[in-house]
């Protein structure tokens, strides 16, 4: 059996300027997580304000993972990891707290904590595989200072490449110098220097990342002590996510599943093999289309709430095709009840 988890919270690194395109408009960036986890929860709000899309108008990638789970039947678990705006989908707690801007100190206080009451967590799932997804807004940038705190990659600057490792976007422009800029500042609050962090990935989190990553990594782990299989479904984040579980001694075998707009903007195979991951990339069939999922061809979302991973569930059963439309039908059924 296959159990769909969405990990869902929050960092204030969030709210810098030009770091995130998760909201139409800044006030509504905290509400995504929460909007989105009761989007996959329901296929429609219950308290969040409206449904989250980019300030263009692109819907947010939890709509996709819904169709894809109307038409596959998953079942799913949303864990609260520092959710800063209440949802309306039942959630499992791990002790995280929103996190803070990663350029003051001690951004993640509860990292730790929540690694290791995930970890418990993903020991105790009963399912045969997990497929893990996440939604944080302003999440690449933690997640490029977690790669340079574990000091994994090299000090390339190629493709959408910050430190050696893929640093995606949800803005068809990459905002790159200002990400670099954001983690600089980070190491010089956090006292540490890059690679300080190296098989100690409980400090990589705490000080440069995020309370989701901490919560993914140790669901991840856990998962994978106890024999579960697991599909990270993500881009950046969940290499993030896997270079964490790597760096705290786990060596099981793990997939990484992405869309074709993720591998379109950065470089995934190389960052998954030195991470000894299977990677998985598909195509959602977007591009070409004239209504607002245009906008990932575009360049924008890309990825997110686990679409990936539900399009590697959507591929094994044969209904990728539909998937477009149901997302579509996702989206109306919630602006014709809500307003957009």
């Amino acid at each position: 059996m296959t159990r769909f988890v969405l990990v869902a919270g929050t960092t204030k690194t969030a709210r810098i300027d030009g770091i995130s395109a998760a909201g139409a408009d800044p006030d509504l960036v905290a509400h995504t997580p929460s909007a989105d986890a009761e989007l996959v929860e329901y296929g429609h709000l219950v308290r969040a304000p409206s449904l989250p899309v980019s300030p263009t108008g692109c819907p947010t990638p939890a709509a996709v993972t819904r169709a894809v789970r109307e038409r596959v039947g998953f079942e799913t678990l949303v864990v609260d990891a520092g959710l800063a705006e209440p949802t309306g989908a039942p959630t499992v707690g791990v002790g995280a707290t929103p996190g803070r801007d990663i350029r003051e100190t001690d951004p993640v206080p509860t990292a730790p904590g929540a690694w290791v009451a995930a970890r418990e967590l993903g020991s105790a799932l009963p399912e045969d595989e997990l497929v893990i997804g996440e939604t944080i807004p302003g999440g690449t940038t933690t997640a490029l200072g977690v790669f340079r705190a574990l000091g994994v990659g090299s000090e390339g600057r190629g493709r959408g490449d910050a430190v050696g490792f893929p640093v995606s976007s949800s803005l068809p422009e990459n905002p790159l110098d200002l990400k670099r800029e954001v983690v600089d500042a980070a190491f010089e609050a956090s006292d540490l220097t890059p690679g300080d962090a190296a098989y100690h990935p409980e400090l990589a989190v705490r000080f440069l990342g995020d309370p989701v990553l901490a919560t993914v990594a140790g669901l991840t782990a856990g998962a994978l002590d106890s024999g579960t299989e697991v599909i990270l479904g993500g881009g950046t984040q969940m290499l993030a996510a896997a270079a964490l579980v790597r760096h705290a001694g786990v060596a099981a075998p793990l997939s990484v599943a992405t869309t074709t707009y993720v591998a379109a903007d950065v470089d995934m195979d190389a960052a998954a093999a030195a991470l000894d991951c299977n990677l998985v990339v598909t195509d959602p069939g977007f591009a070409g289309r004239d209504d607002p999922l245009a906008r990932y061809a575009a360049g924008e979302a890309k990825e997110g709430a686990g679409m990936g991973g539900a399009l590697r569930l959507a591929e094994r059963a044969g209904v990728t095709e539909s998937v477009a439309d149901g997302t579509l039908e996702v989206v109306e059924r919630v602006n014709e009840s809500y307003g957009p």
